[in-house]
């Protein structure tokens, strides 16, 4: 994380180096049955195992048509559509958001990523490459952790990834109108617009949830008062009686009966927040699925657990397989981000990402802006990115091991609040052609896969990044921003520069990075949380996806993506969920689906 003196402090990195700090406590241990909002929402040891009898035969009345494997951006909208005709258990590995402050409001959103306690709605991990990084993990999924902003994808990607667009341009308002809203823009979002402007990223589109190239607003789920809301919100629409929501049920792996002409989904295996073991059971109807909507590192992981991928790799692991099928967890891909923080000479207010510049040379430039935290947050110890304590500089770089920053970070406990001036630049690699791979690094489901993304591995990623840094450093260097950074005597080099010592990744770091822009890109090079594939359609899974060699088995959720849809994904993920439940109840009910 950048940062310019003794107390400016670069605000992007420090959400992505935030997810490594240790906290006191946690915000979201023990809570009462009043703060889970909606009846059907329960702690997974409620559950009520079946007899062995039942589990073999599928019959009984507590068993479901749908079992749902993950409760984040796809899996609620997913759920609560199709509850209004079938009874559906949805499983949630983490807590609910709606008493979590961290998760509440934008104010906040540093503070989530900060918590590593075990019930925290973040999950830290560190890709192989060195960057870090976080996935959700509370009911809400990626939506209790991002920055809030919403714009649909492109219609090319939906006539890509071949869905209907009649029924998609159904679904996104389905969503929009429960939770989505117009931001209120600050004004360093508006000089952020008119520098775009400047620099050629046009014409200007106004407010607008489309992927047009130009400049444009975009809604947001945080409301007027800085609130969050999440895709576990969407619940509320679905038919209380047919859907059981099962918190802190961590699912270990699925349950197939492998006595047929091809392997079936028959169930799941999962552990309550107790450590007790429990069997959630399909009912015995050919159209009943288990659905992964897991996301793009628990998708993949799952499946592996689950006896479903290469055969040598699940061997090595003594894991019985199911399926030999040597693409789950390949083409692994994040949209790569850098920065270029801009310096104040006066505090900012917060805000997140509002504003856009969609270019043609497949870069996206954002902004935000600001710091600060709610009086009844939880205390946050910023760790190695403290302006008093500077960063990991008495580390040498190659011996920058995870487990080197946590011994750093304990040292460094209940240290004060910084002060914050200024804002940043973002641009970030739309579609990269650089993919990696995701493998198991345990059999224990609580622990992270091993991933891989290979950042700007293909000259072409490498390319636009470096054309990226010179649109943003225009950007810096525009007359709008004046204002902002008059006095402050910084150039575009020391910046970048500030930047580059900052830690901002585990990264060996080069003398020469600000005099190459291709090296600054390689070692400054940071995540935006957009990373998909795993278990890629016409590979691991079919068009409809349903996974390939199995039955009774689906995956909806972003790691059948090739690519990340639209500047900021999860708007399209939500209305996957809604479309994919549409899609299952009419295919399967026809004109009664009546949905």
């Amino acid at each position: 994380m950048a940062f310019v003196g003794t107390h400016r402090l670069n605000i992007p990195f420090l959400l992505l180096c935030l997810s490594f700090i240790l906290l006191s406590h946690s915000s979201q241990g023990a809570r009462s049955y009043s703060e889970f909002r909606y009846p059907f929402i329960k702690r997974a040891s409620s559950f009520s195992s079946l007899s062995s009898s039942t589990y073999s035969s599928g019959h009984g009345e507590n068993v479901y048509d749908y079992i749902i494997v993950g409760g984040g951006t796809a899996g609620c909208p997913l759920a609560a559509t199709l509850s209004k005709k079938f009874n559906v258990l949805l499983l949630e590995r983490g807590g609910v958001p709606f008493a979590n402050s961290n998760v509440s409001f934008l104010s906040n959103f540093h503070i989530a990523l900060a918590d590593l306690s075990p019930t925290s709605a973040s999950q830290a991990f560190i890709s192989t490459d060195g960057v870090l990084n976080a996935r959700a993990r509370v009911l809400g999924g990626g939506t209790c952790i991002n920055a809030g902003f919403y714009t649909r994808a492109s219609s090319r990607f939906i006539e890509k990834v071949g869905w209907d667009a009649k029924l998609v341009n159904q679904s996104y308002p389905w969503v929009e109108k429960q939770i989505v809203h117009r931001p209120k823009l600050s004004p360093w979002q508006t000089a952020f617009r008119d520098s775009l402007l400047d620099v050629g990223i046009s014409p200007f589109n106004g407010f607008t949830y489309d992927h047009l190239y130009g400049t444009k607003f975009g809604g947001t789920i945080f409301d007027r008062f800085g609130r969050r809301h999440t895709a576990a919100e969407l619940l509320a629409t679905a038919d209380p009686h047919k859907l059981t929501v099962l918190v802190y049920a961590t699912v270990q792996n699925i349950v197939f009966d492998t006595t047929g002409k091809q392997p079936k989904a028959v169930g799941v295996i999962f552990k309550d927040e107790n450590g007790n073991r429990h069997q959630a059971v399909l009912r015995n109807r050919r159209q009943s699925e288990v659905i992964l909507s897991s996301g793009a590192l628990g998708s993949p992981q799952m499946l592996l657990l689950s006896g479903i991928g290469p055969r040598a790799d699940l061997e090595k692991l003594n894991i019985s397989v199911v399926l030999d099928n040597e693409f789950v967890g390949k083409g692994m891909a994040d949209n790569p981000m850098n920065t270029v923080f801009v310096p104040t000479n006066k505090p900012i207010k917060k805000s997140l990402i509002q504003t856009v510049g969609i270019t043609k040379f497949g870069v996206y430039i954002e902004s935000s802006s600001g710091f600060g935290q709610s009086s009844d947050s939880i205390r946050c110890n910023h760790g190695m990115m403290s302006a008093e304590i500077g960063q990991l500089s008495t580390i040498p770089p190659k011996q920058r091991t995870w487990e080197a920053v946590q011994a750093y970070i304990t040292r460094k406990r209940d240290l004060p609040q910084e002060a914050f001036q200024g804002g940043f630049i973002l641009e970030k690699i739309a579609n990269p052609l650089s993919t990696g791979q995701l493998t198991l690094a345990n059999t224990n489901v609580d622990d992270n896969p091993s991933v891989t993304f290979n950042y700007f591995n293909h000259p072409y990623d490498l390319h636009r990044c470096i054309d990226g840094i010179r649109t943003a450093a225009k950007v810096v260097q525009s007359k709008h921003f004046r204002e902002y950074t008059k006095n402050t005597g910084e150039t575009i080099e020391k910046l970048l520069n500030a930047t580059v010592k900052a830690n901002v990744n585990l990264i060996p770091k080069h003398t020469n990075d600000t005099k190459s822009l291709e090296q600054f890109c390689r070692d400054t090079v940071i995540t935006i949380w957009h990373y998909h594939g795993g278990c890629h359609v016409g590979k691991v899974v079919s068009p409809d996806l349903k996974v390939l060699g199995v039955s009774r088995l689906r995956v909806v959720d972003g790691s059948t993506f090739d690519e990340s849809p639209g500047t900021n994904p999860q708007a399209t993920v939500m209305m996957m969920g809604r479309y994919m439940g549409l899609k299952i109840l009419k295919d399967r009910l026809g004109k009664t689906a009546g949905i």
